[in-house]
Protein backbone atom coordinates (compact mmCIF):
# COMPACT_ATOMS: atom_id res chain seq x y z
CA UNK A 1 0.00 0.00 0.00
CA UNK A 2 1.42 3.40 -0.97
CA UNK A 3 1.82 6.25 1.49
CA UNK A 4 -0.77 8.28 -0.47
CA UNK A 5 -3.40 5.53 -0.26
CA UNK A 6 -2.59 4.88 3.40
CA UNK A 7 -2.95 8.58 4.14
CA UNK A 8 -6.25 8.72 2.24
CA UNK A 9 -7.65 5.77 4.22
CA UNK A 10 -6.53 7.43 7.42
CA UNK A 11 -8.31 10.68 6.55
CA UNK A 12 -11.42 8.72 5.56
CA UNK A 13 -11.53 6.92 8.92
CA UNK A 14 -10.88 10.18 10.76
CA UNK A 15 -13.86 11.85 9.08
CA UNK A 16 -15.98 8.79 9.92
CA UNK A 17 -15.02 9.03 13.59
CA UNK A 18 -15.82 12.75 13.63
CA UNK A 19 -19.26 12.13 12.12
CA UNK A 20 -20.01 9.33 14.59
CA UNK A 21 -18.97 11.64 17.43
CA UNK A 22 -21.26 14.35 16.04
CA UNK A 23 -24.12 11.85 16.09
CA UNK A 24 -23.58 10.96 19.74
CA UNK A 25 -22.32 14.14 21.44
CA UNK A 26 -25.49 16.28 21.04
CA UNK A 27 -27.59 13.55 22.66
CA UNK A 28 -25.07 13.12 25.48
CA UNK A 29 -25.19 16.87 26.05
CA UNK A 30 -28.99 16.74 26.31
CA UNK A 31 -28.76 13.90 28.84
CA UNK A 32 -26.25 15.92 30.88
CA UNK A 33 -28.53 18.98 30.82
CA UNK A 34 -31.47 16.85 31.96
CA UNK A 35 -29.47 15.48 34.89
CA UNK A 36 -28.25 18.95 35.91
CA UNK A 37 -31.62 20.69 35.65
CA UNK A 38 -33.87 17.96 37.09
CA UNK A 39 -34.90 19.02 40.63
CA UNK A 40 -33.90 16.70 43.45
CA UNK A 41 -36.57 14.45 44.86
CA UNK A 42 -38.88 14.77 41.86
CA UNK A 43 -40.05 11.16 41.98
CA UNK A 44 -43.43 9.78 41.03
CA UNK A 45 -45.43 10.67 37.97
CA UNK A 46 -44.18 13.74 36.12
CA UNK A 47 -46.36 14.84 33.21
CA UNK A 48 -45.66 18.57 33.49
CA UNK A 49 -43.91 18.67 30.12
CA UNK A 50 -40.52 19.95 29.05
CA UNK A 51 -38.26 21.61 31.59
CA UNK A 52 -37.34 25.29 31.20
CA UNK A 53 -33.57 25.68 31.03
CA UNK A 54 -33.24 29.48 30.88
CA UNK A 55 -34.81 32.66 29.50
CA UNK A 56 -33.37 35.20 27.09
CA UNK A 57 -34.58 38.79 27.61
CA UNK A 58 -36.54 40.16 24.65
CA UNK A 59 -38.48 43.41 24.00
CA UNK A 60 -41.99 41.92 24.04
CA UNK A 61 -41.51 38.92 26.32
CA UNK A 62 -38.66 36.66 27.41
CA UNK A 63 -37.58 33.97 24.95
CA UNK A 64 -37.96 30.72 26.87
CA UNK A 65 -35.53 27.93 26.01
CA UNK A 66 -37.08 24.61 26.93
CA UNK A 67 -36.00 20.98 26.92
CA UNK A 68 -38.02 20.25 23.79
CA UNK A 69 -36.24 22.99 21.80
CA UNK A 70 -32.77 21.86 22.86
CA UNK A 71 -33.59 18.21 22.18
CA UNK A 72 -34.99 19.10 18.75
CA UNK A 73 -31.78 20.85 17.73
CA UNK A 74 -29.69 17.99 19.11
CA UNK A 75 -31.70 15.45 17.12
CA UNK A 76 -31.36 17.55 13.96
CA UNK A 77 -27.59 17.71 14.43
CA UNK A 78 -27.46 13.96 14.97
CA UNK A 79 -29.56 13.37 11.85
CA UNK A 80 -27.31 15.68 9.84
CA UNK A 81 -24.27 13.73 10.99
CA UNK A 82 -26.02 10.45 10.16
CA UNK A 83 -26.80 11.65 6.63
CA UNK A 84 -23.21 12.81 6.13
CA UNK A 85 -21.95 9.47 7.43
CA UNK A 86 -24.19 7.46 5.09
CA UNK A 87 -23.16 9.55 2.08
CA UNK A 88 -19.46 9.77 2.94
CA UNK A 89 -17.33 8.15 0.24
CA UNK A 90 -20.07 7.51 -2.32
CA UNK A 91 -19.04 5.64 -5.46
CA UNK A 92 -20.77 5.10 -8.80
CA UNK A 93 -21.49 1.49 -7.85
CA UNK A 94 -22.45 0.75 -4.26
CA UNK A 95 -19.56 -1.05 -2.56
CA UNK A 96 -20.31 -0.42 1.10
CA UNK A 97 -23.22 -1.25 3.36
CA UNK A 98 -23.78 2.40 4.27
CA UNK A 99 -24.20 3.37 0.62
CA UNK A 100 -26.68 0.54 0.11
CA UNK A 101 -28.68 1.83 3.09
CA UNK A 102 -28.57 5.41 1.75
CA UNK A 103 -29.73 4.30 -1.71
CA UNK A 104 -32.51 2.17 -0.18
CA UNK A 105 -33.80 5.16 1.82
CA UNK A 106 -33.79 7.39 -1.27
CA UNK A 107 -35.54 4.77 -3.42
CA UNK A 108 -38.26 4.16 -0.82
CA UNK A 109 -38.92 7.89 -0.37
CA UNK A 110 -39.04 8.46 -4.13
CA UNK A 111 -41.48 5.57 -4.51
CA UNK A 112 -43.65 6.86 -1.65
CA UNK A 113 -43.81 10.40 -3.07
CA UNK A 114 -44.39 9.14 -6.60
CA UNK A 115 -47.33 6.97 -5.52
CA UNK A 116 -49.03 9.60 -3.34
CA UNK A 117 -48.13 12.91 -5.01
CA UNK A 118 -47.32 12.13 -8.63
CA UNK A 119 -44.43 13.06 -10.90
CA UNK A 120 -45.22 16.78 -10.67
CA UNK A 121 -43.97 16.78 -7.08
CA UNK A 122 -40.68 15.03 -7.79
CA UNK A 123 -38.15 16.44 -5.35
CA UNK A 124 -40.51 16.42 -2.37
CA UNK A 125 -39.01 13.10 -1.24
CA UNK A 126 -36.33 15.05 0.62
CA UNK A 127 -38.97 16.95 2.57
CA UNK A 128 -40.89 13.75 3.32
CA UNK A 129 -37.71 11.95 4.43
CA UNK A 130 -36.81 14.89 6.69
CA UNK A 131 -40.28 14.92 8.26
CA UNK A 132 -40.32 11.18 8.91
CA UNK A 133 -36.75 11.12 10.21
CA UNK A 134 -37.14 14.08 12.55
CA UNK A 135 -40.49 12.91 13.87
CA UNK A 136 -39.41 9.29 14.35
CA UNK A 137 -36.13 10.09 16.09
CA UNK A 138 -37.83 12.76 18.23
CA UNK A 139 -40.34 10.20 19.48
CA UNK A 140 -37.66 7.52 19.99
CA UNK A 141 -35.45 9.89 22.01
CA UNK A 142 -37.48 9.02 25.11
CA UNK A 143 -35.87 5.55 25.02
CA UNK A 144 -32.58 7.12 26.19
CA UNK A 145 -34.27 9.17 28.90
CA UNK A 146 -34.83 12.43 27.00
CA UNK A 147 -38.06 14.36 26.75
CA UNK A 148 -39.55 13.59 23.33
CA UNK A 149 -39.95 16.87 21.39
CA UNK A 150 -43.10 15.44 19.79
CA UNK A 151 -44.62 15.46 23.29
CA UNK A 152 -44.60 19.28 23.16
CA UNK A 153 -47.45 20.81 21.17
CA UNK A 154 -45.30 23.85 20.37
CA UNK A 155 -42.93 21.65 18.35
CA UNK A 156 -45.63 19.83 16.40
CA UNK A 157 -47.45 23.14 15.87
CA UNK A 158 -44.31 24.58 14.27
CA UNK A 159 -44.15 21.63 11.88
CA UNK A 160 -47.86 21.96 11.09
CA UNK A 161 -47.50 25.69 10.34
CA UNK A 162 -44.70 24.94 7.89
CA UNK A 163 -46.92 22.37 6.16
CA UNK A 164 -49.79 24.89 6.07
CA UNK A 165 -47.52 27.48 4.42
CA UNK A 166 -46.44 24.89 1.84
CA UNK A 167 -50.07 23.97 1.14
CA UNK A 168 -51.02 27.65 0.73
CA UNK A 169 -48.04 28.23 -1.58
CA UNK A 170 -49.12 25.29 -3.73
CA UNK A 171 -52.70 26.61 -3.92
CA UNK A 172 -51.46 30.05 -4.95
CA UNK A 173 -49.71 28.50 -7.95
CA UNK A 174 -53.18 28.33 -9.47
CA UNK A 175 -53.52 32.10 -9.17
CA UNK A 176 -54.60 34.36 -6.33
CA UNK A 177 -58.12 34.80 -7.70
CA UNK A 178 -58.57 31.03 -8.02
CA UNK A 179 -57.35 30.67 -4.44
CA UNK A 180 -60.02 33.10 -3.21
CA UNK A 181 -62.62 31.48 -5.45
CA UNK A 182 -61.94 28.13 -3.78
CA UNK A 183 -63.46 29.46 -0.54
CA UNK A 184 -66.82 29.94 -2.29
CA UNK A 185 -67.12 26.40 -3.64
CA UNK A 186 -69.37 24.53 -4.14
CA UNK A 187 -71.68 27.46 -3.26
CA UNK A 188 -70.93 30.88 -1.67
CA UNK A 189 -72.95 29.87 1.41
CA UNK A 190 -70.09 27.54 2.39
CA UNK A 191 -67.51 30.36 2.51
CA UNK A 192 -67.34 30.65 6.37
CA UNK A 193 -67.01 26.88 6.74
CA UNK A 194 -64.32 26.77 4.06
CA UNK A 195 -62.34 29.44 5.93
CA UNK A 196 -62.61 27.43 9.14
CA UNK A 197 -61.61 24.25 7.33
CA UNK A 198 -58.63 25.99 5.74
CA UNK A 199 -57.14 27.24 8.99
CA UNK A 200 -58.03 24.16 11.01
CA UNK A 201 -55.46 22.14 9.05
CA UNK A 202 -52.39 23.13 11.14
CA UNK A 203 -54.40 22.80 14.36
CA UNK A 204 -55.56 19.28 13.58
CA UNK A 205 -52.13 18.12 12.39
CA UNK A 206 -50.37 19.57 15.43
CA UNK A 207 -52.75 18.19 18.05
CA UNK A 208 -53.09 14.79 16.36
CA UNK A 209 -49.36 14.18 16.45
CA UNK A 210 -48.85 15.68 19.90
CA UNK A 211 -51.89 13.96 21.41
CA UNK A 212 -50.95 10.47 20.25
CA UNK A 213 -47.36 10.74 21.48
CA UNK A 214 -48.14 12.45 24.78
CA UNK A 215 -51.07 10.17 25.61
CA UNK A 216 -48.80 7.12 25.27
CA UNK A 217 -46.25 8.66 27.65
CA UNK A 218 -48.96 9.51 30.20
CA UNK A 219 -50.51 6.03 30.04
CA UNK A 220 -47.11 4.36 30.48
CA UNK A 221 -46.30 6.58 33.46
CA UNK A 222 -49.65 5.96 35.13
CA UNK A 223 -49.45 2.19 34.67
CA UNK A 224 -45.87 2.12 35.96
CA UNK A 225 -46.84 4.10 39.06
CA UNK A 226 -49.89 1.90 39.67
CA UNK A 227 -47.76 -1.25 39.42
CA UNK A 228 -45.23 0.20 41.87
CA UNK A 229 -47.99 0.97 44.36
CA UNK A 230 -49.56 -2.48 43.90
CA UNK A 231 -46.20 -4.16 44.41
CA UNK A 232 -45.67 -2.20 47.62
CA UNK A 233 -49.16 -3.09 48.86
CA UNK A 234 -48.86 -6.83 48.14
CA UNK A 235 -45.20 -7.44 48.92
CA UNK A 236 -44.35 -4.58 51.26
CA UNK A 237 -44.46 -6.80 54.36
CA UNK A 238 -41.75 -9.14 53.01
CA UNK A 239 -38.22 -8.08 54.06
CA UNK A 240 -35.89 -6.94 51.28
CA UNK A 241 -38.23 -8.17 48.52
CA UNK A 242 -40.87 -5.66 49.59
CA UNK A 243 -38.56 -2.80 48.64
CA UNK A 244 -38.25 -4.08 45.06
CA UNK A 245 -41.13 -3.15 42.69
CA UNK A 246 -41.35 -6.65 41.20
CA UNK A 247 -44.66 -6.00 39.47
CA UNK A 248 -43.02 -3.27 37.42
CA UNK A 249 -40.76 -5.79 35.73
CA UNK A 250 -41.83 -6.75 32.22
CA UNK A 251 -45.12 -4.96 31.53
CA UNK A 252 -43.75 -1.38 31.31
CA UNK A 253 -41.12 -2.60 28.85
CA UNK A 254 -43.80 -4.21 26.69
CA UNK A 255 -45.88 -1.03 26.81
CA UNK A 256 -42.80 0.98 25.87
CA UNK A 257 -42.35 -1.13 22.73
CA UNK A 258 -45.86 -0.14 21.63
CA UNK A 259 -46.20 3.46 22.84
CA UNK A 260 -42.62 4.62 22.32
CA UNK A 261 -41.44 2.57 19.33
CA UNK A 262 -44.39 1.40 17.25
CA UNK A 263 -46.66 4.39 17.94
CA UNK A 264 -43.81 6.89 17.45
CA UNK A 265 -42.86 5.41 14.08
CA UNK A 266 -46.51 5.18 13.04
CA UNK A 267 -47.17 8.83 13.92
CA UNK A 268 -44.12 9.90 11.90
CA UNK A 269 -45.47 8.02 8.88
CA UNK A 270 -48.98 9.46 9.36
CA UNK A 271 -47.68 13.03 9.62
CA UNK A 272 -45.67 12.55 6.41
CA UNK A 273 -48.67 11.03 4.64
CA UNK A 274 -50.91 13.93 5.69
CA UNK A 275 -48.28 16.35 4.41
CA UNK A 276 -48.13 14.63 1.03
CA UNK A 277 -51.91 14.33 0.65
CA UNK A 278 -52.62 17.91 1.71
CA UNK A 279 -49.95 19.38 -0.57
CA UNK A 280 -50.84 17.29 -3.61
CA UNK A 281 -54.58 17.76 -3.02
CA UNK A 282 -54.31 21.54 -2.68
CA UNK A 283 -53.79 21.92 -6.45
CA UNK A 284 -54.95 18.70 -8.18
CA UNK A 285 -53.20 17.35 -11.25
CA UNK A 286 -56.24 17.96 -13.48
CA UNK A 287 -56.46 21.63 -12.49
CA UNK A 288 -52.72 22.05 -12.98
CA UNK A 289 -52.87 20.50 -16.46
CA UNK A 290 -55.78 22.78 -17.43
CA UNK A 291 -53.88 25.82 -16.21
CA UNK A 292 -50.77 24.77 -18.14
CA UNK A 293 -52.90 24.26 -21.28
CA UNK A 294 -54.39 27.76 -20.91
CA UNK A 295 -50.91 29.23 -20.51
CA UNK A 296 -49.72 27.41 -23.61
CA UNK A 297 -52.69 28.68 -25.68
CA UNK A 298 -52.07 32.19 -24.41
CA UNK A 299 -48.40 31.97 -25.43
CA UNK A 300 -49.37 30.70 -28.87
CA UNK A 301 -51.84 33.56 -29.39
CA UNK A 302 -49.24 36.07 -28.27
CA UNK A 303 -46.64 34.60 -30.61
CA UNK A 304 -49.13 34.58 -33.51
CA UNK A 305 -50.09 38.23 -32.85
CA UNK A 306 -46.44 39.30 -32.87
CA UNK A 307 -45.82 37.39 -36.10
Amino acid sequence: MTDEKRGGDGRFRTVDRMLIALMILPLLLCIALKVLYTPEGSGGVDIAGAMIFFEIPAPLQPLIITESQVNSWAIMLSLLALCLYLTHGLTQKAETRRQLIAEWIVEKCEHLVGENMGERYAGYEYLVAAIMGLSAFSSLSCLIGLFAPTGDVNVTAGWAILVFCLVTYTKLQGGFLNYLKGFTEPIPLFTPMNFISEFSLPVSMAFRHYGNVMSGAVISALIGTALRGLSRALLGAIPVIGNIPLLQIGLPAILSIYFDVFSGLMQAFIFAMLTMLNVSGSFPQEAWEKRQARKERRRQRTAAARA
